[in-house]
């Protein structure tokens, strides 16, 4: 009796999930029967409770193996969100557990949550993606290249720039390189040999930047990235400041013919994607748009062209009057009434005015529609700047929630996945975003934990660099805040056009183009740094999504740097070849796709965690020092026992890495290897299902068999 008394939980013992392991059906609907486990070590809970809303039912043990007992209880959930955590009690010891863990003291925020009818597409759960800034891709149709002189961007005319593999200039947004649609295509072998499973496009609608989150026209593929079938015109001459002789633009991007056949063009290359097995997302941006845009025409492209309504610039009368704020809306404030909001004050980036235009409202939400629908049939849309939609946080709620239900109607597997920092969880309720792009729980951890930097390469901050607690306190806060379902489906970068790559970052040097240079990006990088990185891309839960160029070496500070052209013909091969290593071990083992995870080992410079799903198991195991570590991880809490043999797939190291299957003994529940300097490895259960030969050899290290 006074043993029960004084035992103490065992807290590393305990766990449970939102993954189908621990909850059946993961995705309940509503009126569905939901059964619940929790698992505890073998003989160390008197009791085991079910909490919902401070009711407590106790458990009943339905099943035990030899290291855990595990706890079931069934619920009928309604059309209500259900939050509940569980309760342990062992003699006088007594720990809650919830999606933080095991706790003293349990927060409603950090419950487990079901939300009945809230499903995300099981096609994005783990998919390997990979996002292309097409203009800096792979020029493929040299016909629909944007010309020098062609047009007045931002006060100067946009430059064609000849050198493919010239760095951009700090004033890059008016510089042009070619990529396009048909780039794309034809490298379409080359995306998928990487193991691609989605593509993720920056903006292709029609838009005057190289960027494009300054859309013209929401209805069309900018025909730069598409077909040009009909030319001509003037140029704008080499000192213009407007758009006044810009006839060849205006017939390039607002000419019915080159419209009609780039999206005739690109309703053919979805259809390619597809043939592949693959999928593709496109850029939403419906916060603002730009002041070419046809419902404005402050530059007057569509008012010159002569087919198109006037715009919200030129006269109050316009059809688009209610689509914009305009701070001065005297009469006589037109034509040409540049009081129009701007979002973040910029007047190249006109505000929408949602609030004030239930046709505006139709509008975005009819284009919506459309281009999930046949005959384009994409499979997701990647939302820019998602909360900043609307001038309140109740009406972006709001519209969100008809966003979704518009597309769903069409589509119920598209994906809708959106630009976030902060806090999602007032979106992720099941009624708005699926998920989001992954900064807070993703590209800032293990930036900081690798590196130092942050995300901009913009500071450094030794107190973080190899703090593994900080690493998965940040990852394990930020999770909570949605559900498993969103962080499976999540956007897990490691760069992107918006921040600096991440073998830049590795330099652990503060600045950008414009104060050091787009040679200083370049050097000192430590490429096993970046394989690290990798490695826990592959293996932590979400959807690892490649930044094009970052498997091939390309560097660069924040934006505009970051947005350098792919190096065809100079390429890192051997990059190249472990990111296709890598994502082959992500895409063969469904551990990594839908498994729960768990912190193993958290020191200076060292981390491991696991995955486990269903009866298989993986650990990864990351050691960012510069001298040979002897580790020791606690396997056992996966329930990998003495007598299991790990298979390593791949090690990292300095000078490479190692591929192939190396043999692992598992001794006292521990895993005991030596990490070289600089390091990464991952280890999986059951090797012999996943690979067809399966190497007899045991390694070298603590106490294993050569």
């Amino acid at each position: 009796m006074g043993d029960n008394i004084n035992r103490l939980i065992n807290r590393d013992a305990l766990f449970s999930s939102e993954t189908e392991d621990y909850r059946f059906p993961a995705e309940p609907d509503a009126d569905d029967d939901v059964l619940l486990r929790m698992r505890t070590g073998r003989g160390n809970a008197d009791h085991v409770y079910y909490v919902e809303d401070k009711a407590e039912v106790e458990m009943a043990k339905v099943l035990s193996d030899d290291l855990f007992d595990y706890y079931e209880y069934e619920i009928t959930v309604g059309t209500d969100q259900v939050l509940y955590h569980f309760k342990v009690v062992s003699g006088q010891d007594v720990c809650l557990y919830n999606r933080l863990g095991p706790v003293d003291d349990g927060q409603a925020c950090f419950d487990f949550k079901i939300t009945p009818g809230f499903h995300t597409p099981d096609w994005a759960k783990g998919a390997v993606m990979y996002q292309i800034y097409v203009d800096r891709f792979c020029n493929g149709d040299k016909d629909n290249d944007v010309e020098s002189c062609e047009y007045v961007y931002i006060g100067r005319p946009v430059q064609k720039i000849e050198d493919w593999s010239r760095n951009p200039s700090a004033m890059d947004v008016g510089c042009f390189y070619g990529g396009d649609l048909q780039g794309v295509w034809d490298k379409l072998d080359y995306i998928k040999s990487l193991g691609v499973e989605v593509i993720y496009l920056n903006p292709i609608f029609v838009s005057p930047s190289n960027h494009k989150y300054d859309c013209q026209d929401y209805e069309h593929i900018d025909p730069h990235f598409g077909r040009i079938v009909k030319d001509g015109g003037s140029l704008v001459d080499k000192n213009a400041t407007d758009n006044k002789g810009a006839e060849k633009y205006i017939i390039r991007s607002a000419g019915w013919e080159n419209l009609e056949a780039s999206d005739a063009f690109f309703a053919e290359f979805v259809q390619e994607i597809h043939k592949r097995g693959m999928k593709i997302v496109l850029d939403g941006v419906f916060n603002h748009c730009g002041s070419f845009n046809k419902w404005l025409d402050a530059e007057e492209i569509y008012k010159n062209s002569g087919d198109y309504e006037p715009g919200a610039y030129e006269t109050k009368d316009s059809p688009y009057h209610s689509f914009f704020q305009f701070h001065d809306e005297r009469d006589q404030a037109w034509p040409c009434n540049a009081t129009y909001d701007g979002w973040w004050g910029h007047d190249t980036l006109p505000k929408l005015n949602y609030e004030n235009s239930g046709k505006l409202v139709e509008y975005i939400l009819n284009v919506a529609k459309k281009w999930v629908s046949p005959p384009y049939s994409i499979d997701g849309w990647r939302l820019d700047v998602a909360a900043d939609l609307g001038h309140t946080a109740e009406y972006n709620h709001s519209f969100w929630r008809r966003f979704r239900q518009a597309v769903k109607e069409v589509n119920p597997q598209t994906l809708i996945l959106a630009e976030h920092y902060g806090d999602p969880a007032s979106w992720l309720e099941g009624d708005q975003w699926d998920s989001i792009m992954n900064y807070d729980a993703f590209m800032e951890p293990v930036t900081w934990f690798l590196t130092g930097m942050e995300k901009h390469s913009d500071s450094y901050n030794g107190s973080v660099w190899g703090d593994g607690e900080a690493f998965f306190n940040a990852m394990k806060y930020h999770m909570s805040r949605m559900q498993t379902n969103t962080v499976l489906t999540a956007m897990n970068q490691l760069s992107n056009h918006d921040h600096s790559r991440f073998l830049t970052r590795t330099n652990q040097v503060v600045g950008r183009t414009g104060t050091l240079g787009p040679e200083k990006a370049s050097e000192n990088v430590k490429l096993p740094v970046f394989r690290e990185a990798v490695v826990i891309q592959m293996t932590w839960p979400g959807a690892p999504t490649l930044y094009y160029g970052d498997e091939a070496g390309v560097c660069g500070w924040t934006d505009p740097d970051s947005r350098r052209t792919y190096p065809w013909g100079s390429e890192d091969l051997e990059l190249i070849e472990f990111h296709r290593y890598m994502t082959g071990i992500h895409n063969r083992l469904p551990v990594f796709k839908k498994g729960s995870v768990k912190p193993l080992v958290a020191k200076h410079q060292q981390i491991a965690f696991g995955r486990m799903y269903r009866e298989y198991q993986a650990v990864t195991v990351v050691s960012n020092s510069p001298e040979i570590q002897m580790m020791e991880i606690p396997v056992w809490q996966l329930g990998i026992t003495d007598d299991m043999i790990l298979g390593r797939p791949i090690l990292t190291m300095e000078s490479g890495y190692n591929a192939g299957i190396m043999m692992y003994r598992v001794k006292n529940g521990l895993l005991k290897v030596n990490m070289p300097s600089y390091s990464a490895a991952v280890f999986i259960s059951k090797p012999e299902d996943f690979y067809p030969v399966v190497d007899s050899r045991f390694a070298d290290g603590v106490g294993e068999e050569k």
